[in-house]
């Protein structure tokens, strides 16, 4: 079982945590497909621990993959006081997206993805996530030889934002002796107990 503020030690998240790895590599494929109209199977991930065979050069797609996950200078937790009480803890990060397009109509796709980040209706999908679009980059050409034949390729970097929060189990203080000294001369002392 879990600590909690009674029991002392290390106090880890309680459930739901924010999704990570796979499940936010599937949830930034599924924007780019989206938003591009690339079919689904064509947005990869960049990095898979079994490289699957490139697509020919004449086939339209993308790789992407996290290139910054950056959090901001500092979180706010705020105590909860309901039940036996828990502290929420907020923080917002920034994602960076590379998308690299290959294909005859690669600088197209980068371009449509670019201009649909834009539009309320992907917003509000995206916002579903706890995420917002910030940026796009420029696009950049960025042609690969492959097998001895130049592949179109281009290069756009999304910037997202997206609040993380997670809750703590830390219960509601019952209970509490303070001890006060006044900076008066001479000092006084005291002693406070505080019940709930």
């Amino acid at each position: 079982m879990a600590n909690t503020s009674a029991t002392g030690g290390y106090l880890a998240p309680t459930a739901p945590v924010p999704v990570e790895d796979d499940e936010l590599d599937n949830l930034l494929q599924e924007l780019v497909a989206g938003v591009s109209s690339l079919p689904g199977e064509m947005v990869r991930p960049r990095w898979q621990p079994t490289v699957p065979k490139q697509p020919e050069p004449a086939v339209n797609w993308c790789a992407l993959g996290i290139t910054l996950q950056a959090n901001d200078a500092g979180p706010a937790i705020q105590h909860d006081g309901d039940g036996d009480g828990s502290d929420e803890y907020i923080r917002h990060q920034q994602i960076d997206l590379l998308c690299s397009f290959y294909g005859p109509a690669a600088k197209g796709y980068a371009q449509r993805l670019a201009d649909g980040m834009a539009i309320p209706q992907n917003s509000e999908q995206m916002a579903l996530n706890g995420m917002k679009f910030v940026r796009a980059s420029e696009i950049q050409p960025a042609p690969a030889l492959i097998n001895q034949q130049w592949t179109r390729r281009y290069d756009l970097t999304l910037t997202l934002r997206r609040k993380i929060t997670r809750t703590y189990p830390v219960l509601n203080l019952l209970s509490a002796e303070v001890q006060s000294t006044t900076d008066s001369v001479p000092p006084v002392a005291a002693t406070t107990n505080i019940h709930q």
